[in-house]
């Protein structure tokens, strides 16, 4: 991804294992946002059969953050430092979208909202996060 200092906005975030091994799309970025996709697997369902409220979790956190990165300094390193989510429905099928919004973005601080959307485009979850960042690393 590349923006130079303001942030990064090019359609070519780098997801962790973790969200491949997921199945985390990047859909969307935006100076400030980013929209993520995810196509429900059996593996992502719960019990009762609907998907994991971590597999969400995961989601928004993962959105959240690459908004996060879309506002800071190239090299910048950033950490989730608080995470709370409402879940309002079950998902228990189809393509799941999550967009992550900076709420505010601050010398030491970022704070981003999440809109968690089930496939008829109703509102299944809302997280709201913390980022903390650091500076690039130098070794």
């Amino acid at each position: 991804m590349g923006k130079g200092k303001e942030g990064r906005t090019e359609l070519n975030a780098e997801l962790s294992n973790f969200s491949l091994l997921v199945g985390l799309e990047v859909e969307n970025l935006y100076e400030g946002g980013a929209v993520l996709g995810m196509t429900v697997k059996e593996h992502h369902l719960q019990i009762h059969n609907v998907v994991h409220g971590g597999v969400i979790a995961s989601l928004a956190d993962t959105a959240g953050a690459i908004a996060a990165y879309t506002v800071s300094a190239v090299g910048a390193e950033l950490a989730t430092i608080e995470l709370k989510i409402n879940y309002l429905l079950p998902i228990a099928y189809g393509k799941v979208e999550a967009e992550g919004r900076v709420l505010r973005a601050g010398r030491n601080f970022i704070v981003v909202e999440c809109d968690i959307r089930n496939e008829q485009g109703q509102l299944a979850a809302k997280a709201l996060m913390t980022f903390g960042g650091a500076g690039a690393r130098t070794q």
